[in-house]
């Protein structure tokens, strides 16, 4: 079992991330699955919808699922940047991290129109530069 990234591909902002992890994934250490795609449900029936359109999960290689900025930490080290997002797992900084993720999760399309010009992507694919 490999580790497994579920993410929003109808979010540009999210799309985008993936997109630069793709690049940079060049042992293919991540599974990508984009959890809008209309046969997410039925390849994934023990996952929550729901549950994943509030914060990106992953499933660790044991089964383990874990969510929020643990997910962002993990991916990002699989593919040799975990200095990256580092600091906001240490103690004292995580916990405020994680209060701004849950915002940013929940205005994540709000936010993406902002930055991108994009609230949504039609497609599953922002076309995004």
């Amino acid at each position: 079992m490999s580790f497994i990234l579920f993410y929003d591909g109808l979010c540009p902002l999210c799309e985008k991330e993936v997109k630069h992890l793709k690049k940079r994934d060049k042992e293919q250490r991540i599974l990508f699955e984009d959890i809008s795609l209309p046969d997410f449900s039925q390849r994934y029936p023990h996952l929550n919808i729901e549950d994943l359109n509030a914060r990106i999960h992953a499933q660790l290689e044991d089964g383990t699922i874990i969510t929020g900025l643990d997910v962002t930490h993990q991916a990002w080290s699989r593919v040799g940047v975990t200095w990256l997002y580092a600091p906001l797992r240490w103690p004292v900084i995580r916990w405020f991290a994680d209060k701004v993720y849950l915002l940013f999760a929940k205005h994540r399309y709000k936010i993406s129109y902002w930055l991108t010009g994009k609230e949504r992507c039609e497609t599953n694919r922002c076309n995004l530069k």
